[in-house]
């Protein structure tokens, strides 16, 4: 990664960001028909714009919040009820999403989870719901112990890459799913690249490189909040 100061590179990280919640909602509203809340294929729309939103944008903006500068001196407590918060409130659109397709399957008499896309995509939000509740109790309930919170710290930082990578994956191939089912009977295939294929394979790859740079951001050791022996205790940054 070029040697890029940690907030410009959460500018650059925000845009990208706002440019793939821009994107997934452009591509619903003017080739999917909009958004609607009557189980019709418009609600349906409301699915990959919050889990884009959800468990890719919001949930990478969660992963950093310790790599804020700001959070290397002082309690520890108030950034983590703002990651805990911030985490819910990504879970919840999540939930949010997956009700919309739930719902629209079901109005439409379409099989739910036979896909691919549909196994990764549900397995990711169950693994975050148990990912968000041991964090909840491991680092916000004030009788946890400090040894408890030392040994599954390394847990919680390895599957929330790993949620990450496969809420990636679970875009990406929901994408993918989508146009194959919709670019075809009365439209140009999606093997000839007709422009909602070429859209939609640009936000498959916007989304591919938010994630790469928050799993870059995350494997920068000079980027890492340092720690004390005690996981509560105040942090001053390292000196440099």
């Amino acid at each position: 990664m070029l040697d890029l100061p940690f907030l410009p590179f959460c500018v650059l990280l925000g845009g990208l960001g706002f440019v793939c919640v821009a994107f997934v909602t452009a591509w619903c509203q003017h080739w999917r028909g909009g958004f609607a809340l009557d189980g019709s294929a418009q609600m349906f729309n409301w699915h990959p714009v919050l889990m884009v939103t959800g468990m890719v944008v919001l949930y990478g903006a969660v992963a950093l919040v310790y790599r804020l500068p700001a959070t290397w001196s002082g309690p520890k407590l108030p950034w983590k009820v703002l990651h805990g918060a911030l985490a819910l409130l990504a879970f919840i659109l999540a939930v949010l999403g997956l009700a919309a397709v739930f719902r629209f399957h079901n109005d439409h008499g379409i099989p739910n989870m036979y896909s691919l896309h549909s196994w990764l995509g549900l397995a990711t939000v169950l693994l975050f719901s148990c990912q968000w509740l041991a964090g909840f109790c491991a680092f916000l309930l004030p009788w946890a112990p400090a040894w408890l919170r030392a040994l599954y710290k390394p847990v919680h930082v390895f599957f929330g890459s790993t949620i990450l990578m496969l809420s990636v994956a679970s875009c990406v191939s929901g994408i993918n799913e989508k146009l194959f089912f919709s670019l075809k009977n009365g439209t140009m295939e999606y093997k000839y690249l007709p422009p909602e294929a070429v859209f939609a394979n640009m936000l498959g790859l916007l989304i591919l490189l938010f994630g790469v740079l928050v799993l870059g951001a995350l494997a920068r050791p000079s980027w890492k909040r340092p720690d004390a022996d005690s996981p509560d205790s105040c942090q001053v940054p390292a000196p440099r």
